[in-house]
């Protein structure tokens, strides 16, 4: 898994890339087939003053792309909703994946079949 931090009119400090690295440990201990992470940590115009911290990230999973945006006051508030978003977008796709593996229609019983 490849993890790509990038700040956008931000110095990204070795705290805050272990911050978000110690964050996505969450997401990948609920779902290991993460191919890779990029995320967007900005700071965003004057203009938008209450939530001007801005974080994005890109998830690549097998067969699909999951996307979560969170802007705050502060970084680590925004990084912090943010996994909270992804968390549950991920176990929302970890439960889609795992419903599609039911049973085959070759192992499902007749109607008047007797179970053993």
């Amino acid at each position: 898994m490849n993890i790509l931090i990038t700040g956008q009119h931000l110095d990204l400090t070795p705290a805050i890339r272990a911050y978000v690295e110690s964050k996505l440990d969450r997401i990948v201990r609920h779902f290991d087939q993460v191919i890779d992470i990029a995320v967007i940590l900005g700071v965003d115009t004057p203009a938008d003053k209450d939530r001007r911290h801005r974080a994005e990230v890109n998830l690549r999973v097998k067969g699909d792309v999951i996307h979560a945006e969170s802007r705050a006051e502060d970084l680590y508030a925004a990084i912090d909703t943010l996994v909270e978003k992804l968390d549950r977008q991920v176990l929302k796709v970890k439960e889609k994946i795992k419903g599609h593996r039911q049973t085959s229609i070759k192992h499902i019983p007749e109607p008047g079949a007797e179970m053993p």
